[in-house]
């Protein structure tokens, strides 16, 4: 059967799936990524497991895998196949598409960006799809974003289209990885409510899920710590509204995972804040952590159709 390789790589684990040109999924797993070996044993890691893929996809389909899609954190060009600097995982311009192309045997290789891929698998498949515009929000050890635009994803002049996890939206605020101060993954993301409330509870090991369930219980504490980063998301995502104008919000990562404790206060908060702004809709991401392997898949399969144009 005709097929391709999807692997959506994250800071501690792989997902990765052999899916049929149609979508149908044919095979998946997992694996962790072993990155405490440092950042060359995690490129080893990618290109063997890739390697293992292709060996299976043989073995159960009778046939080589026709391109394979790789999602990735951190900065990515697209263009050259180069993960250019993913600091979770120790990585500075890797040419992971040229190593994954030859470990493959010249098997072509589409690279993206994990949020954006993840982002194209919502909106071609999940909760973006037939919105025609959508802003995909991931609130997870940091945030970023991706702007859908129909079924595809703008990547922006420079690759870097959709860091809204890096509107400063306290000026002055707590310091940024970026280099600036007040950013708003440094007040909202999974990350942050983690630390404040672990922080405001005296416990150091106490994370957002933490939060969410106290703030569900009626823990005063918690809730203050959950309406700031309410507060600092709602005007982050204002400030997308105005500029990109989408008709959704769809919104992801560990934090989304508090539902309607996220999403009922912070609908008010963004409604609170619009003027001339038409409201978009805000809801939660519906592939979950497999929209990254997804969207891999689709990178992939796009591959190949532009190819055969």
């Amino acid at each position: 059967m005709r097929h391709v390789i999807a692997l959506d790589v994250g800071g501690t684990a792989m997902k990765a799936a052999l899916t049929g040109l149609d979508g149908t999924p044919l095979y998946e797993e997992r694996r962790g990524t072993g990155r405490e070996r440092g950042p060359e044993a995690v490129v080893e890691s990618v290109l063997r497991f890739a390697e293992d893929l292709g060996v299976l996809g043989r073995e159960r389909l009778g046939t080589a895998a026709e391109a394979v899609g790789l999602a990735v954190p951190g900065i990515v060009d697209a263009e050259r196949g180069v993960a250019v600097h993913a600091v979770n995982l120790g990585w500075r311009e890797v040419p992971l598409g040229a190593l994954l192309g030859r470990r493959l045997g010249g098997v072509p290789v589409a690279l993206g960006h994990d949020v954006r891929t993840g982002g194209l698998a919502e909106g071609r498949l999940g909760a973006g799809r037939g919105t025609g515009r959508f802003l995909f929000v991931s609130l997870g050890t940091g945030i970023a974003g991706a702007i859908g635009i129909g079924d595809r994803i703008e990547a922006g002049a420079h690759g870097c289209a959709g860091e809204i996890g890096h509107i400063v939206v306290r000026p002055g605020g707590p310091a940024c990885g970026c280099g600036g101060r007040g950013c708003l993954e440094t007040l909202a993301s999974a990350d942050a409510v983690g630390r404040a409330w672990a922080a405001a509870s005296g416990d150091p090991s106490a994370d957002a899920a933490d939060c969410a369930g106290a703030v569900a219980a009626g823990d005063e504490a918690a809730s203050r710590v959950w309406r700031a980063a309410v507060a600092a998301l709602a005007d982050g995502l204002v400030t997308a509204v105005t500029v990109l104008d989408p008709r959704a919000l769809v919104l992801g990562g560990g934090l989304a995972e508090a539902g309607d404790t996220l999403l009922a206060p912070l609908r008010a908060a963004v409604a609170e804040r619009v003027t001339f702004q038409r409201l978009p809709a805000i809801v939660p991401a519906a592939l979950g952590d497999t929209a990254g392997c997804l969207g891999a898949g689709l990178l992939a399969r796009d591959l190949l159709a532009r190819a055969a144009v």
